[in-house]
């Protein structure tokens, strides 16, 4: 089940950019996601709801400018999948599967 929620936030990475990370933040805050003692303690931060919170809004913001490039070039392609193994990788922490959760995340992406 683990890795079928990190292949699904892979794959929300994958639409989104910067939601997935906002919304495993916000999971990680709220206690829906138990990352307290893990690595990923960190995305249960206020500061770290706010951020990623931000840079959501922005990001979907700017995607309706006719000015943003394709999400088919290299770099907004490589940013879907590194924050999509990520996202996965926090959510693979909560059961101690860092790894696996990566890579599902970026299989998801």
């Amino acid at each position: 089940m683990l890795y079928i929620l990190a292949l699904l936030i892979g794959v929300v990475a994958g639409l989104r950019a910067m939601t997935a990370p906002a919304a495993v933040a916000w999971g990680s805050y709220l206690g829906w996601l138990p990352v307290a003692g893990t690595w990923a303690s960190f995305m249960g931060h206020w500061i770290a709801v706010g951020i990623f919170t931000i840079l959501a809004i922005v990001e979907l913001v700017t995607d309706q400018l006719p000015s943003t490039p394709s999400r088919k070039v290299p770099q907004q392609f490589g940013a879907r999948v590194v924050l999509g193994a990520f996202t996965g990788a926090v959510i693979g922490a909560t059961g101690g599967a860092t790894i696996g959760g990566l890579i599902a995340g970026a299989i998801g992406a």
